[in-house]
Parts: C-alpha cells; sequence; structure tokens
C-alpha cells in the first residue's frame, strides 16, 4: 500500500462517516465478553484498538469505553465499567496479538489496568513521527496515507456518560474502522525510508514503559502561581491544592471541578479567616463551593499554622539541572554545551526527517552538558554511550546521536 506523496497535486478525500458493518451494540455484559472473545480469536491478523477516557471530567484515567477490531471479526464496543470483572476470557484471546494503536502511550496505562496488555505493539501516531510527517494526528495522517477523511467528533467528551449517545459511538466505531490498513501504509513507509528497526524498537520501549512516574511538588503547576512570592501563600496553594486532590480523587472527578486554579490563588491571596471571609471570594460563595467550605479553611488554617521551616521555598528546588535560560549566568560552559549539542541534533534532524525529540530525550541531552565529566584524553564516544544507555537511549538513537554529540562536544 502506497503512502501519498505530499509533493503530488491534492486529492479530494473521501468523508468516512459510518463503519463499513455499522456501529455494533455495545457489550456490557460477561456472556457478551465471553461472545466478543470467541470472534476476536478467530479472526486474523493485528488488532485495532482504541480507548475512549473522560479526561477533564473524571480524575481517573481509567477507558470508558474500549474499541478493538479485528479482520474476520469486525468491531467490538466494550463498556469496561460493568464488564471489569468479566474481561479474563477477551484477555487470553487479545494478549497474544499485535496491538495497533494511535498515540499508543495515552490508552495503554487504562488498558492494562483492565489486564489488557499486548505482546506486540505498532503505534501509528509515532511512526508518522518517525517518518518525518508534519501532522500526526490520526484524522491528519490517515488523510494522507489513505485517502479518508474523518470528521472530528467527541474525543473530549465525558465518556464517563451513559447511556453514550449514538453519534459518539459511531465516531468511536471509526477510530479503529481502519486503524490496521493506516498500520499496514506506514509499515511500508518506514520500510522505505530504512526505519523499521527504528520503530520496532520504540514501539517495544512504549510497550514496556508502564504509567509515567508522577512529577514531585504537582501543586506548584497551579495556573498563576507565579503571582505569589511569599512562602505562606505558596503553604495556602499546596495545602488547598492537596486537599482538592484527595476529594477529587475520592469523588473521581476532574481536580479543576472541584475547585479552579483561579479560586485557590485568590484564597492564597486573600488568606481568609473565617467561612464568612472565605465565602466573599469568588467561586467560595457558591451553592457547590458553599458545602465544602470548612474543607478549604481547614486547609487554609494548617498552612497558616506551619513553622517557618516548612513552609515551601519561593523557587522550585531543582532536581536536575536548572532551566536552559540560566546556564549561562551559573556555568557559561555548560551553557555552551548545550549549544553546540543542540545545533547538532537540529543538523541530524533535518538530515534524517525525524524530530529532534524523538531522536533522544531532551532531558538525557540537558544532563550530559550539565554534568559533562570527561577527562582530556577520555573516549567521548564511550563517554555518551555509557550514559545514553543508562538513561534509556534505544540502540538506534544511540547509533545516530553518540558520535554526533561526541563530536560536537569534543571540538567545543
Amino acid at each position: 500500500m502506497s503512502v501519498a506523496n505530499e509533493h503530488e497535486p491534492a486529492r479530494a478525500a473521501v468523508p468516512l462517516l459510518t463503519p463499513r458493518d455499522g456501529v455494533p451494540e455495545v457489550v456490557t455484559t460477561a456472556a457478551g465478553v465471553a461472545a466478543a472473545a470467541e470472534a476476536l480469536a478467530a479472526g486474523r491478523g493485528p488488532l485495532a484498538v482504541d480507548a475512549e477516557r473522560a479526561s477533564g471530567f473524571r480524575y481517573s484515567a481509567r477507558a470508558y469505553l474500549v474499541q478493538l477490531r479485528r479482520a474476520g471479526a469486525g468491531t467490538v464496543l466494550l463498556d469496561p465499567i460493568p464488564t471489569a470483572g468479566a474481561l479474563a476470557p477477551l484477555a487470553s484471546a487479545i494478549n497474544d496479538l499485535e496491538w495497533v494503536l494511535h498515540s499508543a502511550d495515552q490508552d495503554l496505562p487504562g488498558l492494562d489496568e483492565l489486564g489488557l496488555r499486548p505482546a506486540v505493539l505498532y503505534d501509528t501516531e509515532l511512526a508518522g513521527r518517525l517518518a518525518g510527517f508534519d501532522r500526526v494526528g490520526l484524522a491528519a495522517i490517515v488523510e494522507r496515507t489513505l485517502g479518508f477523511e474523518l470528521r472530528k467528533g467527541h474525543g473530549a467528551a465525558d465518556w464517563s456518560t451513559r447511556p453514550l449517545p449514538d453519534a459518539w459511538l459511531n465516531y468511536a466505531a471509526l477510530d479503529v474502522e481502519i486503524l490496521v490498513e493506516l498500520r499496514d501504509a506506514m509499515a511500508d513507509e518506514l520500510e522505505r525510508q530504512g526505519k523499521s528497526e527504528w520503530a520496532a524498537q520504540e514501539f517495544e520501549h512504549i510497550r514496556r514503559a508502564g504509567p509515567p512516574t508522577p512529577k514531585p511538588d504537582r501543586w506548584r503547576r497551579t495556573s498563576r502561581i507565579h503571582t505569589l512570592k511569599d512562602p505562606r501563600r505558596l503553604a495556602i496553594v499546596r495545602e488547598l491544592w492537596t486537599a482538592r486532590d484527595e476529594l477529587a480523587a475520592r469523588r473521581d472527578i476532574a481536580p479543576g471541578r472541584v475547585l479552579p486554579d483561579s479560586a485557590i490563588v485568590a484564597a492564597a491571596e486573600a488568606a481568609p479567616r473565617t467561612v464568612e471571609e472565605l465565602r466573599a471570594l469568588p467561586v467560595f460563595g457558591g451553592p457547590r463551593q458553599r458545602r465544602s467550605s470548612r474543607i478549604w479553611l481547614g486547609a487554609i488554617e494548617r498552612a497558616r499554622a506551619l513553622p517557618k521551616s516548612d513552609l515551601p521555598p519561593v523557587t522550585q528546588p531543582f532536581t536536575g539541572p536548572p532551566p536552559a535560560n540560566r546556564w549561562a549566568r551559573h556555568d557559561p560552559e555548560a551553557a555552551a554545551r548545550l549549544t553546540a549539542a543542540r545545533s547538532a541534533l537540529a543538523e541530524l534532524s533535518e538530515q534524517v526527517q525525524v524530530p529532534v525529540e524523538n531522536l533522544v530525550g531532551p532531558e538525557m541531552v540537558r544532563r550530559l552538558c550539565w554534568e559533562w565529566q570527561v577527562p582530556a584524553d577520555a573516549d567521548v564516544v564511550a563517554y555518551i554511550e555509557e550514559r545514553f544507555a543508562a538513561d534509556g537511549a534505544r540502540p538506534w538513537q544511540r547509533e545516530l546521536t553518540v558520535p554526533r554529540l561526541a563530536k560536537a562536544l569534543s571540538a567545543h
């Protein structure tokens, strides 16, 4: 299957409006799971997989709908909420297959919670990046490679809604309708470019990666927190953020829907001492927030009672290199190394048509340049190779980047 050349005259894309076999009934029972598992096991070839979450509405990243499609078996739409305890037959049928997903790292953690894990992975979004495509969203990559138009739909909807509207289910079924065909087209393109092995290593890395590790001090990501310069007020933000997070997790509601960031910062600025003063602030006087007034005021009081030694610093402590824009002041030589490294990687990126961030993790490069400790007579290639290998860079990445970086940094 050939991929459309971006230099060829544009052809009108064919709208893909409904699944070829229609929209199947949603599986909501153990018997339905067993029947779906039997059908998928009897199918052939890779398995197209997608999952719909309720980001922005729910606290958890759980899947609220799972879409599966395999040649010879058709499409399965599964509601994992009522069937969560009955998925063993499905796992037995599909966990040994190659799965095809688009942006797999978004869906794999939620699927893993259900006991669904691929033996082999193909990520069409990442394939597009490695192929040098400038747009790698599902709709864009389908139109470029297969000539179909996937209409924007309900990806950002609240998929915890029950019952799910028919239009949403149609959209969900279309997301896996031609995913295997897309996989085949991208495999052909990567083979033509000599990048098939690169892709295989990247897919396996994602398959084994597991969920991301939560970042420390997540409360510091509160919007407009930079306007607060007093440790005591930052402590109020921290306590309110923590109270909100606990409440959101308990209710399975997105934290911003429990209490917006703007209200947290406003409360930190005002530091109210009574329920009446708290309710006089924007948001806190609303009917939903009035019921939680004691929770929010208690958080503020905890922050007010902290000794100075327990207050958070105004500037976030660094566990690694400082922001790159401060390097020239703190360590001019490290700043020069980073400039040289970035220049070498940008040139390599242009040459192989792969985004810089996919050639090697930017944080690996920053740490390398900041923590550079290489004796004059040392083997620079071996030094960088060892560091990148320890940090998890894949063999194809090291093969491409290490010689370039060694040359750039040795010259510097």
